[in-house]
């Protein structure tokens, strides 16, 4: 079975490469095509392991499926089976994915009841599902926790759910996502304070929007819905992934390499490529494509009164936390310090380790900080091996790779894959050393 990939680092990268579609976009807009019994076009859809087990899912479900081409999907709930939502198989292949979660909110709104199993996908720490359960709840449903199997089993009220006031404990992306999509169906309207409003929840409200739905404060964290009878199919492009666009960022600067990243959707970026210029990564904006020319060094800035540089992570827009590995590995080889603070996830730093191993100085100060003393490519990474704990540090531990001397082998590349299609490839067509083995 492939499980690793072996890496032969310290070869400099060229050309262009075309990111993906958003895969924290598709696992919300896929569940939203349940909501309505129309034909529904999603395109740039990511041809990775969680958002194919996804519409494997919605299709055991009974959806109607028609894959195009891989980036091109159609899909039509005009005959869901809600009685598979009790079978065993339903409950072991849902757990097996987090984002089965954002099914939810779509069926408890157009069928009344839906089931939500315990959290599964990263070892990144506790993911809780306060946040959807205690909305759904604000609208009217009950819920019933099953401690055998592991799940959440929800009902609506008699008449539908009903709309109301409600202030979120946390701006919970995924949260968020969910009571919007249950609150479109609902009787009266639904205010949402505290309210996510990452590019991924702009682009599901926009979405739903076209499909009949009514939403303002689209982009804010005061989200108003007005609950409708039913919505209509539609069409929707997704965004570029602004995690694995920041990834190449982080490469090329790690390799020394030439990138052209194509169609980047600049706008959605937020404040990216500013935290990555931090790290004193020079970027150029040509249209909508980010040149990083080939570096031989980079220096981490200090804030303007000399202390050391601090990057944290923050909800919209603030920077995102799906990055802050990828910040990490690439400041190793900077020169400077800088301290990471990893506020959501108390796990998501322990993959440090493994670039100690690789010779990087990084003080592992507690489950959330991280200190990375730059080495200035004095004393390069050596390669090693590995295994990757999550997407976004096995990802990380690969550009280390990418930038070491000498061979790395990666173990559970599977994590990899569930968030980046065919990055091996891609990464040969740069002028990397890698392939599965």
């Amino acid at each position: 079975m492939i499980n690793a990939f072996e890496v032969r680092g310290g070869n400099r990268l060229k050309g262009e490469i075309i990111p993906q579609g958003a895969k924290n976009e598709a696992l919300q807009i896929i569940s939203a095509v349940l909501l309505t019994p129309g034909k529904v076009t999603i395109s740039n859809i990511p041809d990775i392991v969680d958002v194919n087990l996804l519409i494997e899912l919605l299709a055991d479900v009974g959806v109607k499926v028609n894959r195009v081409s891989r980036a091109v999907c159609e899909f039509q709930a005009d005959a869901v089976n809600i009685d598979y939502l009790e079978s065993p198989e339903f409950k072991k292949k849902s757990g097996r994915l987090r984002g089965s979660v954002m099914m939810a909110g779509p069926l408890l709104a157009r069928f009344g009841k839906a089931y939500i199993p315990k959290p599964g996908g990263d070892k990144i720490g506790r993911r809780r599902l306060d946040t959807h359960v205690i909305g759904f709840e604000r609208l009217g449903a009950s819920f019933v926790y099953d401690t055998g199997d592991n799940y959440f089993r929800l009902e609506s009220p008699k008449g539908g759910l009903k709309g109301t006031y409600m202030l979120l404990d946390e701006p919970s992306v995924t949260g968020t996502a969910n009571i919007v999509m249950a609150a479109v169906l609902a009787n009266g309207t639904t205010t949402i304070y505290n309210a996510a409003c990452e590019p991924y929840l702009q682009q599901l409200c926009k979405m739903l929007n076209s499909m009949g739905a009514k939403i303002k404060g689209v982009g804010s964290n005061l989200l108003e819905i007005e609950g409708v009878s039913s919505l209509t199919g539609c069409e929707h492009a997704m965004l570029p992934d602004m995690i694995e666009i920041g990834s190449f960022i982080g490469l090329a600067a790690m390799t020394q390499s030439e990138i052209t990243i194509k169609n980047a959707s600049i706008k959605n970026l937020g404040i990216i490529p500013e935290k990555f210029g931090l790290l004193g990564i020079k970027m150029e904006y040509r249209g909508d494509d980010i040149h990083i020319p080939a570096q031989d060094s980079y220096e981490i800035q200090n804030f303007l009164d000399g202390s050391i540089l601090t990057i944290s992570d923050h909800p919209w827009p603030g920077f995102t936390p799906d990055l802050l590995s990828i910040v990490l590995v690439v400041a190793t080889q900077a020169r400077g310090s800088v301290l990471i603070h990893q506020k959501m996830f108390e796990s998501r730093l322990f993959f440090v380790d493994k670039l100690i191993d690789m010779g990087a100085q990084i003080i592992l100060c507690d489950p959330h900080r991280a200190t990375v003393i730059g080495l200035g490519r004095h004393h390069p990474l050596r390669g090693i091996t590995m295994s990757s704990p999550d997407i976004r540090a096995g990802v990380s531990l690969l550009i280390a790779a990418l930038s070491a001397e000498g061979k790395s082998t990666i173990h559970n590349i599977d994590q990899i894959d569930r968030g980046y299609q065919y990055i091996d490839e891609r990464l040969r067509n740069l002028g990397a050393d890698i392939k599965r083995v």
